[in-house]
């Protein structure tokens, strides 16, 4: 972000901190698009990303006070909506982390997408046919760039379970893809 881009930030976050709605419509507007594709890529439903989106907001304007800026906004805010998110998932009560038998493995090569022959397209359908927890750290872990150390914190899981999750989320995916 440009030291331009992040003064004007500075002062729409005064302007919202003074109660100023139009500041916070211009916040919103300039963050909600991408706030609600991390939403969507983690509970998998256009209403429940919505409702996440709303959510992730309100409690950013209440807790405005609270931003220190030593993190960028939109990585603060990305947090509280990945953060309400996985409480939408856990909400769901949903089948999170299957148990398929396996016992934790090491982490594998990452480079194993190198030369990949699926589309875009091929890829975001597989992986809504993923299970929840598989989805949810692959998504954290490959789109939102949490290590396995804050996927652990966030998901209330161990490190070692969180990249168990991962590779059987990866072996998963590239069985789904190989069918088609």
């Amino acid at each position: 972000m440009g030291a331009n881009t992040e003064h004007i930030l500075i002062n729409i976050i005064e302007k919202c901190l003074q109660g100023d709605r139009e500041a916070y419509y211009e916040l919103y507007k300039r963050y909600s698009r991408s706030m609600y594709n991390v939403a969507y890529r983690i509970v998998h439903d256009e209403e429940e990303a919505e409702d996440v989106l709303q959510e992730g907001f309100i409690s950013a304007f209440k807790n405005l006070g609270h931003y220190r800026g030593d993190a960028t906004f939109g990585a603060w805010l990305k947090r509280i909506v990945v953060n309400k998110a996985i409480n939408a998932v856990k909400r769901k009560k949903m089948d999170r982390f299957p148990d398929d038998g396996q016992i934790d493995r090491p982490e594998e090569n990452e480079d194993e997408f190198q030369d990949f022959p699926f589309t875009v397209e091929k890829v975001r359908s597989a992986m809504d046919r993923l299970p929840d927890g598989y989805r949810m750290v692959l998504s954290l872990y490959l789109l939102e760039g949490y290590d396995h150390g804050e996927i652990a914190e966030i998901l209330g899981i161990s490190e070692s379970t969180s990249k168990s999750q991962f590779n059987r989320s990866k072996k998963k995916l590239r069985q789904l893809l190989e069918k088609g």
